[in-house]
């Protein structure tokens, strides 16, 4: 869109140059309509070297580009003669002008555009000295100018941001697709394996077999699970958690969408696997669970409850200071890289609840 600027800015800048040469024997000063049209050449070089680079884009440059277009606009003044201001002929920047109003448009948006229009729209204005029909005509164009371009460049800018999202979440499906085919090949083989033959052995190796079986279905299900899309760049937290849902795990969910950012709603997934794996590790073999994903105006509460043992207080402590991280990393921690935070209690024989709680936006 700034290449589109400066071309516009040139292109104008020689029609400007053309009126100038056409009309220089009816001006009362030729001279100060070169050396104004010398400024137009400079100021145009300098404005689309500084736009060309991302630092230099302030709005104090585009109030001053603007600026530069009132003065030669009202310059017009000291000259053309009179008669040639009173028959309506062509200001002395003419379309050039409208290049600072395209400035903020792609700098600001529609309300910048606006800004820039207004100010040039004046000046016409004050140089006419009264609203004729082509000054009108002129003005019409630059509000026009400024609305639209402000809002092609909006537009523009959601379809990039919208483009770029669909092709981060194609690689990162890719990407776990290449992991769930290696895992398949290799962990959820032996998990298998350990499983079918602790069937077979009995006794203990039968409780082993059992507890790989359970390992081996949440982890199919975890590489299987493609990430939904809930629009605007997000994730549906709620399609990430059902998942879990089967004889031990019991799911509930609001009826509709619960959107959260990427990486947020994919820190939430890991924390609440880590948190059933818990369960299905230290609650007991009979142990239940409970999911209850609750969407506020500000924030998106995940529960995940058991009926299992429970701990006492300040074994999550005595777990870290032991080098046993999965309930301060691998849960707390992922909560709290995203801005949120999680809360464990628990009371002995009456088990335990996990609540992550992390902001929608």
């Amino acid at each position: 869109m700034w290449r589109a600027v400066g071309v516009f800015r040139f292109a104008t800048l020689v029609y400007g140059a053309v009126l100038v040469l056409r009309d220089h024997d009816g001006y009362a000063h030729p001279a100060r309509a070169y050396a104004a049209l010398a400024v137009m050449a400079a100021w145009s070089l300098i404005t689309v070297a500084a736009y060309a680079r991302p630092a230099a884009r302030r709005p104090w440059l585009a109030g001053l580009d603007v600026a530069v277009a009132v003065a030669l606009v009202l310059g017009t003044r000291v000259v053309a003669t009179a008669a040639q201001i009173d028959h309506g002929s062509a200001t002395l920047p003419a379309s050039w002008a409208a290049a600072s109003v395209l400035a903020c448009a792609v700098a600001g948006g529609p309300w910048a555009g606006l800004t820039g229009a207004a100010a040039v729209s004046a000046a016409d204005l004050v140089e006419r000295g009264t609203l004729a029909q082509n000054t009108f005509n002129g003005i019409v164009l630059l509000v026009i100018a400024g609305l639209v371009g402000g809002y092609v460049v909006r537009l523009a800018l959601r379809a990039e941001a919208a483009v770029d999202r669909a092709a981060r979440l194609d690689a990162a499906t890719a990407e776990r697709l290449r992991i769930a085919r290696d895992i398949h090949d290799s962990v959820l083989q032996v998990l298998a394996l350990v499983h079918a033959r602790g069937r077979e052995l009995g006794g203990e190796a039968a409780e082993l077999g059992r507890l790989a079986g359970e390992q081996e279905t949440v982890l199919r299900s975890l590489v299987a699970m493609t990430p939904v899309p809930a629009g605007d760049g997000r994730l549906d937290v709620r399609a990430l958690l059902e998942s879990h849902a089967g004889d031990r795990v019991e799911v509930s969910c609001p009826a509709y969408a619960v959107p959260l950012l990427e990486e947020t709603a994919l820190a939430v997934a890991a924390a609440t696997d880590e948190a059933l794996s818990n369960v299905r590790l230290h609650a007991g073999p009979d142990a239940r669970a409970w999911i209850l994903v609750e969407k506020e105006d500000d924030a998106v509460t995940i529960s995940v409850r058991d009926n299992g043992v429970g701990f006492a207080s300040g074994r999550p402590e005595r777990a870290s200071a032991a080098g046993r991280l999965g309930l301060a990393q691998s849960i707390m921690g992922r909560i709290r890289d995203v801005g949120g935070e999680a809360r464990v209690t628990s009371t002995p024989g009456r088990g335990t609840e996990v609540e992550l709680r992390v902001p929608r936006t």
